[in-house]
């Protein structure tokens, strides 16, 4: 309670004293809501009879000022550095359960970053030719080797920049000729092999002699079916 006004010799509230503060107090609240800043940024509507909000046209001094917005990089996910580390480790087995023999790289690829091995560098590479749409041409930038932490571009994999020569196509094109040949053997011995089992078992029934057995059976059913008939009626 206030006791400002009051006066302790007469017991008595001073009326002349409270409406002097309550006066004080309306012109200080008053100079308050004047002086307030308006801190509202957004754009205001105008307000008119219609039932349609009508907005407000902001004219500014550069109108040719556009928010382009790249379609690209909603795409592209952000990848995290160093990411080719998590397919460390990964092997792969055939049928019987053994361990396949991994692929020696080219010695034109060299791993770039701490802990990057052979096998890592070499899943890195085959993720990055089914994954990415670009082509793959290794960190460019030459300060990688010296902070890979800041310079390194997560789009490529972890290796130097590295360039395909005419030499390496032509060894690779004869690696593959290679390959197809040793399949073609594969596939004949295995022709031939099956064609023996055949001919040392037996003649396996032919197509035309199970399609006779199976019009007898089906003569035999309807013979039965015929006979049932009868007896019922």
């Amino acid at each position: 309670m206030e006791l400002g006004t009051f006066d302790f010799r007469t017991g008595k509230m001073l009326m002349n004293k409270m409406n002097k503060n309550r006066q004080r107090m309306r012109y200080d609240c008053s100079n308050q809501a004047k002086g307030k800043p308006d801190l509202n940024t957004a754009l205001p509507v105008r307000q008119t009879a219609s039932i349609f909000k009508q907005p407000v046209t902001k004219i500014t001094n550069h109108p040719s000022n556009k928010v382009k917005s790249d379609p690209q990089k909603a795409v592209d996910q952000p990848r995290q550095l160093f990411w080719e580390k998590k397919l460390s480790g990964l092997n792969a087995f055939d049928i019987a359960e053994e361990l396949v023999k991994t692929m020696d790289l080219p010695k034109g690829l060299q791993g770039v970053g701490p802990g990057c091995t052979d096998e890592t560098l070499l899943s890195a590479i085959a993720s990055a030719l089914h994954t990415s749409t670009m082509p793959i041409t290794g960190q460019l930038s030459a300060a990688v080797e010296k902070n890979p932490g800041v310079w390194l571009n997560t789009s490529q994999p972890l290796c130097k920049a590295f360039m395909v020569t005419d030499e390496d196509i032509r060894k690779q094109e004869e690696l593959v000729q290679q390959v197809r040949k040793r399949l073609e053997e594969a596939l004949m011995a295995d022709m031939l092999a099956h064609v023996e089992e055949i001919a040392r078992d037996g003649d396996p029934p032919s197509e035309k002699e199970g399609g006779e057995e199976e019009g007898e059976e089906e003569e035999e059913e309807e013979e039965q079916d015929h006979d049932q008939e009868m007896e019922n009626v």
